[in-house]
């Protein structure tokens, strides 16, 4: 089940990096989904571009695998400006983030992937360079400490995160573009998958890109992902030919159900049900009844299934709703005592 789970998992993975350079669209015209997000960005981009100014900073937040990076990139290239990558964790020291900043050209993009991860000694940092576009210095120890201020160019800031509440409101507050990332329609990952089959050189059917939009969870790395793995499939016993049976097959393979759902996230489901009733369970608990991390759960699992309508949080705990009992072909046990009583 490793390897089912690298498949569906929308976080990324050592080999997603050489497939989404070559898969990764180049303008916003080329960029599917996100419709909102993109208008916007283009009235912001060429409103910039006409004053001759950088871009205002960016944050964007959302699921993983939802194009954050891609956006980022595209950015850049429409501003016509370098961009600079790095991540959040990356970045340990107040003089590494200082290295960067001052290596930026006017108008250059820094991207911080994780940026809710930095750490609070440099995000002090990030704050005057954001807002005043200069960096204080401490040189020195003790009472002979003095400060020195650098100037730097005007540049963007792209943050990127799963987790918007986690970053503290003085660094949230510097953004002025602030865009949440979406889940994408099946119609739009079918556009994503016919685009990469093409780049791909992949004969690929209409009802073969609806399957593997259908459990591609919302997310484009996933279909992607699922695309090359159903590639393998075609080619192997099919004739290097993606129909629509042929990607129902390659899917069962791989033990996934038209949405999607790998054995993890069925485990997750009928664990609240058989161990706690259906819930409320906190998180902590259902982490370790399941065996994985809390914030692994918060972050990639329990986002797609409160989309379908299986999860919901409530302030007591997770519960598992009656289309998750239904799907999972369970019957409803009696509704629960919201307060246990003692006698």
């Amino acid at each position: 089940m490793v390897q089912d789970r690298i498949v569906t998992s929308s976080r990324r993975v050592d080999d997603d990096q050489q497939l989404e350079v070559g898969l990764r669209p180049q303008t916003l015209q080329e960029f599917v989904g996100q419709e909102k997000i993109k208008e916007k960005l283009a009235i912001y981009i060429e409103a910039a571009r006409e004053r001759q100014e950088p871009l205002d900073h960016v944050l964007l937040y959302g699921p993983p695998g939802l194009g954050k990076t891609t956006l980022a990139h595209i950015i850049a290239r429409e501003m016509g400006v370098n961009i600079r990558v790095t991540s959040g964790p990356a970045i340990e020291r107040p003089g590494d983030l200082a290295a960067l900043l001052t290596n930026l050209n006017r108008g250059d993009v820094l991207f911080i992937d994780e940026i809710h991860r930095l750490p609070r000694l440099v995000e002090e940092i990030l704050y005057p360079a954001m807002e005043d576009f200069a960096l204080d210095i401490i040189i020195g120890k003790g009472p002979g400490a003095r400060s020195l201020r650098l100037d730097l160019p005007p540049f963007t800031l792209i943050g990127a995160t799963v987790r918007a509440g986690v970053l503290s409101s003085p660094l949230r507050d510097r953004f002025g573009v602030v865009s949440r990332m979406e889940f994408y329609t099946v119609p739009e990952l079918e556009a994503i998958i016919s685009r990469a089959a093409r780049l791909l050189q992949v004969e690929l059917e209409p009802e073969g890109a609806r399957e593997i939009a259908q459990a591609s969870r919302g997310t484009p790395r996933i279909a992607n992902r699922l695309l090359k793995r159903v590639r393998d499939y075609a080619q192997i016993r099919a004739g290097n030919v993606i129909t629509g049976p042929v990607a129902r097959e390659a899917l069962q393979m791989l033990e996934l159900d038209r949405l999607g759902l790998d054995e993890i996230d069925r485990r997750l489901l009928a664990t609240v049900i058989d161990k706690f009733q259906g819930g409320p369970v906190g998180l902590d608990t259902l982490a370790a009844a399941i065996n994985e991390e809390p914030e692994t759960l918060e972050d990639v699992y329990e986002p797609y299934l409160m989309k379908l309508g299986f999860l919901k949080r409530t302030p007591r705990g997770r519960v598992v709703t009656g289309q998750a009992y239904k799907y999972l072909g369970r019957s409803e046990g009696p509704a629960q005592d919201p307060q246990p009583r003692l006698f």
